[in-house]
């Protein structure tokens, strides 16, 4: 039970969770049997579009992970390395438990001459800032239906407005930010930067260049969701994405937030489209970006592989 015991709650709660948010939406189980395949097939130039811009998010998240290191007194990564190292990494999200992706990060960014502490402050760091940046982005769905708006009512209004103002209050006042990242530092045992992420408009910088980040990958979203459905503006569409990831996020007992995310984007997209297929984009929004990041982070690992296989072997013939 010690050894099992953790991953049958987790299991559990998440299936609990997800059938009482499907339940409450509506959703009809037996009618999605009914569905045509046929009718999901996405329009080729939409659908291309979302995978491209789905990999420019990730390429972008990358690039935002190497600037954290140099800013955190780390080396300057070439391109093409922090791409490596990042997206390799990522793939110790698909590995149980939640420290492979930062212990995978720490391991890859060492052989490149990147402390340990550097490159996992900055993917932690990175990871705090994403997701408030999420919470900014995915407030948008508030104003993208009236349904759900008149579900929450003045008080939802009030509390998310009050949610956002204090992102931007924690992030953006240099008071706050540097106590932030001083607190960071003294748990990882190490010295902060004199300059850089800590000091003067730093928290703002970061956290415009996440909510970019999140407007890409809502923006993929989108595209994704007009290659199968009919017309929606950004509004209605794009935010929910954000939003449903922050709560999958948050419900840590789910792994990667499965179930929950998809829960959640039904919730949101039901208002301009019916329960089932909101369910099935729900589905295939999740492939869409397991795919899209796994086959890549994938290919980059059997090169890195193989590349350090062909020194190896020829260091051996030299010698």
């Amino acid at each position: 039970m010690k050894k099992f015991g953790p991953p049958i709650i987790q299991l559990g709660l998440t299936v609990v969770v997800t059938w009482f948010i499907f339940d409450r939406v509506g959703v009809d189980l037996a009618l999605l049997r009914t569905l045509d395949p046929g009718e999901w097939r996405p329009r080729p130039v939409l659908f291309v579009s979302s995978c491209a811009l789905l990999v420019l998010g990730y390429l972008w998240s990358a690039t935002l992970w190497g600037r954290l290191v140099r800013d955190l007194g780390g080396p300057r990564l070439p391109v093409w390395t922090t791409v490596r190292v990042f997206m390799v990494a990522n793939l110790g999200r698909y590995v149980p438990g939640k420290i492979w992706q930062i212990a995978g990060l720490a391991y890859l960014a060492k052989r490149e001459g990147v402390q340990a502490s550097v490159a996992t402050g900055a993917a932690i760091l990175g990871q705090g800032i994403a997701l408030l940046a999420a919470v900014l982005v995915g407030i948008g769905a508030l104003f993208g239906a009236n349904e759900l708006w008149r579900q929450i009512g003045w008080g939802g209004l009030v509390a998310s407005i009050g949610a956002a103002l204090t992102i931007i209050t924690l992030v953006v006042v240099p008071r706050f930010f540097r106590r932030v990242v001083a607190f960071w530092f003294r748990l990882t045992r190490s010295d902060p930067p004199v300059d850089g992420l800590g000091s003067g408009n730093a928290g703002l910088r970061w956290l415009v260049l996440y909510v970019l980040n999140w407007g890409i990958y809502a923006t993929a979203f989108w595209l994704l969701y007009l290659s199968f459905g009919e017309w929606q503006t950004f509004r209605q569409v794009g935010p929910a994405f954000a939003a449903a990831y922050v709560v999958g996020y948050v419900a840590i007992f789910a792994p990667a937030g499965a179930g929950i995310r998809e829960g959640v984007l039904v919730v949101l997209l039901q208002p301009i489209m019916a329960g089932e297929d909101a369910t099935v984009l729900a589905v295939i929004a999740r492939l869409w970006t397991t795919a899209i990041e796994l086959i890549p982070a994938a290919l980059l690992a059997a090169g890195w592989l193989g590349s350090e296989g062909t020194s190896e072997g020829t260091g051996e013939t030299t010698s």
